[in-house]
């Protein structure tokens, strides 16, 4: 039996001051993603974002950290090279520094959602620095081992793990929205930058000092990046509710992914693109040791290549995505991808295999730019960080398991065979979109309405208090049914993915005009969430069916806290005393 504990009619909203003012009822707090065209806004300079201070000090000193990174990836693929003759281990390298981010990335994009961004990328930042310290002093002093490099190598992969979302995330906070892809590019083209001279300069610094000078030169350029951090006062929106609990947000992270078909299409491409396009990176060592005259230097040097093309793919980017849809991008770069692994594993000059790095650099920044930025750009402000996140999963979950895959495959087939395998899945993957295409971004407006303003309740109810019960009565012709089912279907999505359970759709049998539609939220706090993420895409599904409501007034809201059982202590008290006639 449900007892309602109160009973109310929605109270109109007074719009923010100073904000445009909307004809939404309370009543109508979600709406689906809505597949219309929008205007084209003109294209941004690619260099745009270097205006915004905070984003140009962050990226510079994100160049000499990048620097670092590389050389000590350099420093440990090639060590594992001298330790080891297992393609197996040597490729599980990049497993390893991959493997994290698809284990913990969920969790630090609920941390990046509910708590201090900087906080976690600063905290992220030492502990990787501590790391490198400690890597750098075991190989000085001989100890390692390949499996000791690996967990080495894993802990700094749980680092970037951690890092990674948040990180993402800040773009939204320090660039504006129509620089956001613009961002996302030049994050690119400062990586690429430095891996065209980072894996060089690493392999010299291997070949003439040692592979503990690698890391302990990747040790030290984290402190630039923490110096530009500590400066760094991000803009935060004041909370308005208590913090999401951890685990709630995880589980509000999945569900509204689950919920999202754009965001899972890109995670699919992504996770096969990863798998397969891995193969070229985490066997390059051993394609660098089969030349004569392989060693340290060359494979440096055709990592170089890798970044130089990757460099160019991303100036080149804003160009192609002007002239190119995103699915013909996606199959570009998978296309290119192939071209490269397949050269590498079918031909065996020095000069080839460096020109084949090229597009392979190219198509990764093409692929992974396009894929990040359709996240961000088709998943709201509230959310950013788990959905990234998820899709890092994806992406680093299927890289992990393609550098282990594919070292098994060289090491009982060998090295040629296990590209040329890597070629043809990445062919078929740009067949794929044929029934998974990539989506187009930038079609919906996901910036918050912020219209939500709490009701003023009879009982004095706590933000843990529940479970809430929520029902909005419609008055529907009978012509306007197929509409308003049409619209309901959609309405039902968007309340799942934003918090509520148990949705249903009643209608009266004596009276076929009136129809209520009913959710569940867990509690009063998730209750606040659920109306905060409303998004002004959302608002076209609201404001529709408000038009198909009869009558002159606003659809009737009932909140109600709901029991299953009747006893006096589950009473809950009046707030002040009122009157009964």
């Amino acid at each position: 039996m449900r007892i309602s504990a109160f009973f109310t009619r929605d109270v109109p909203l007074q719009p923010p001051v100073g904000g445009p003012s909307l004809p939404l009822p309370t009543a109508f707090q979600e709406a689906d993603f809505v597949t219309r065209p929008s205007p084209d806004p003109a294209r941004p300079a690619a260099l745009a974002p270097l205006s915004y201070p905070d984003f140009r000090l962050l990226w510079s000193a994100t160049l000499v950290s990048n620097f670092g990174g590389l050389v000590q990836a350099v420093g440990a693929a090639w060590l594992m090279t001298q330790l080891t003759d297992s393609a197996t281990l040597i490729a599980l390298v990049q497993a390893s520094n991959t493997l994290p981010i698809m284990l913990l990335a969920i969790g630090s994009g609920a941390l990046a959602d509910i708590f201090d961004r900087k906080a976690l990328l600063m905290g992220s930042l030492l502990f990787m620095a501590a790391v490198s310290l400690a890597l750098a002093v075991v190989a000085w002093s001989g100890g390692l081992t390949p499996w000791l490099l690996l967990g080495f190598t894993f802990l700094l992969g749980a680092g970037q793990a951690v890092y990674n979302p948040p990180w993402q995330a800040s773009m939204g906070d320090l660039v504006d929205r129509k620089d956001l892809p613009a961002a996302v590019s030049l994050n690119s083209v400062g990586f690429n930058l430095m891996r065209s001279v980072g894996p060089a300069a690493g392999g010299l610094i291997v070949a003439t000092l040692g592979a503990s000078a690698a890391f302990a030169v990747n040790a030290i350029s984290y402190l630039p990046l923490l110096g530009a951090m500590s400066q760094w006062k991000p803009k935060l929106a004041p909370r308005v509710t208590t913090p999401e609990p951890f685990m709630a947000a995880m589980g509000a992270g999945l569900r509204y992914v689950a919920l999202s078909p754009n965001l899972l299409r890109v995670m699919s491409r992504g996770a096969l693109f990863g798998f397969a396009a891995i193969a070229v990176l985490a066997l390059l060592p051993l394609v660098a040791k089969s030349h004569p005259e392989g060693g340290s230097l060359l494979f440096g040097g055709l990592l170089g290549c890798y970044g130089i093309g990757a460099i160019g793919g991303a100036l080149l980017n804003p160009r192609i995505r002007a002239r190119l849809n995103n699915e013909n991008v996606v199959r570009m770069a998978f296309a290119g991808f192939a071209v490269s692994a397949l050269v590498l594993g079918q031909t065996q000059s020095v000069w080839l295999h460096a020109a084949a790095m090229l597009p392979a650099g190219a198509a990764w920044v093409l692929a992974l730019s396009l894929f990040n930025v359709t996240v961000q750009l088709s998943t709201p402000r509230w959310v950013v960080a788990r959905a990234l996140a998820l899709y890092q999963m994806a992406t680093f979950g299927g890289m992990a398991a393609g550098a282990w895959i594919w070292g098994m495959v060289a090491g009982a087939q060998g090295l040629d065979t296990a590209l040329t395998a890597a070629g043809l899945v990445l062919l078929a993957g740009a067949l794929i979109g044929l029934w998974l295409r990539a989506p187009e971004f930038g079609t919906v407006d996901l910036d918050p309405v912020n219209r939500f303003r709490e009701p003023a309740l009879m009982l004095d109810l706590r933000g843990r208090s529940g479970p809430i019960m929520v029902m909005v009565d419609y008055r529907i012709d009978q012509a306007d049914v197929p509409e308003f089912l049409r619209l309901m279907q959609r309405r039902r999505n968007i309340r799942r993915r934003d918090g509520a359970r148990n949705w249903a759709l009643l209608r009266d049998l004596e009276h076929p005009d009136q129809w209520s539609e009913s959710y569940h939220i867990a509690t009063w706090d998730e209750y606040v969430r659920h109306n905060l993420r409303r998004t002004k895409s959302d608002a076209e599904v609201a404001v529709a069916l408000r038009a198909l409501h009869q009558g002159d007034s606003d659809p009737l809201v009932h909140r109600m806290i709901e029991r299953h059982s009747v006893g006096p202590q589950d009473d809950v008290p009046l707030v002040g005393k009122i009157e009964i006639p």
